[in-house]
């Protein structure tokens, strides 16, 4: 039974209440939009624009079905992100959003489990969608919206997000393989707090969380092919 939603909108939340099924197993937080760019030059609405929609509105709607869901004893399921984990170069904007998520699933946790509520996490790393399809798109829009003098600044930044754009767009994971996991998330009968999908995904995680700072900043801007020193 399809429902249209605008996650960012009260009154299409507030809705919900009234075009959902009284009976309700589990809920899966997908939406979700990406801001990239240089923080330097990400406007504040731009940023609002991308917590409203990554963070607020993603508690917004599991506040609307809470009841809902505590009746059945039901699920949470969060999408989330290998960059609610690892934070890159021109992808800050998004990158916070899916660290508040993260946030956000891991106080839920706790909050609700008196309830038997599970709050799951699933963290796909770059997916076959409309997202990373259009991802060069996307790259050229920002540039140009950005000032002519961060424009300058940040062209190197830019051509190296580009380079790098494409290499994943090469290797994005089918995103059959995310709604198995989102499957599993929601029919374990233990479900874990957290579901990476894919080993690559688990290794990428477990390097990076024993790195050392310095190695982690070194490797992501070779990756995303910073320049190690300019002027001005």
């Amino acid at each position: 039974m399809p429902v249209t939603l605008d996650v960012t909108s009260d009154a299409s939340v507030g809705a919900l209440a009234h075009a959902l099924p009284e009976h309700l197993d589990a809920v899966v937080n997908n939406a979700g939009i990406v801001v990239d760019g240089p923080l330097e030059a990400v406007s504040a609405d731009r940023l609002r624009l991308q917590l409203e929609t990554n963070v607020v509105g993603q508690l917004a709607v599991t506040q609307a079905v809470l009841p809902r869901i505590r009746a059945s004893r039901g699920r949470i399921v969060f999408l989330s992100s290998v960059s609610g984990r690892i934070s890159a170069p021109m992808m800050g904007a998004y990158n916070a959003s899916k660290f508040a998520l993260e946030g956000l699933a891991d106080a839920l946790r706790v909050e609700l489990a008196p309830w038997g509520i599970r709050v799951v996490v699933v963290q796909p790393t770059s997916t076959d969608t409309a997202l990373w399809r259009d991802a060069l798109e996307t790259v050229q829009q920002t540039e140009s919206g950005l000032s002519d003098e961060h424009r300058t600044l940040y062209a190197k930044h830019i051509a190296g997000a580009r380079r790098l754009t494409r290499m994943i767009q090469r290797q994005t994971m089918p995103a059959e393989r995310v709604a198995a996991t989102i499957e599993r998330a929601l029919t374990d009968e233990r479900p874990r707090a957290r579901y990476p999908v894919g080993a690559a995904t688990k290794a990428q995680l477990a390097l990076f969380a024993i790195s050392p700072t310095r190695v982690k900043d070194t490797l992501l801007g070779r990756a995303s092919g910073i320049p190690r020193k300019l002027e001005g």
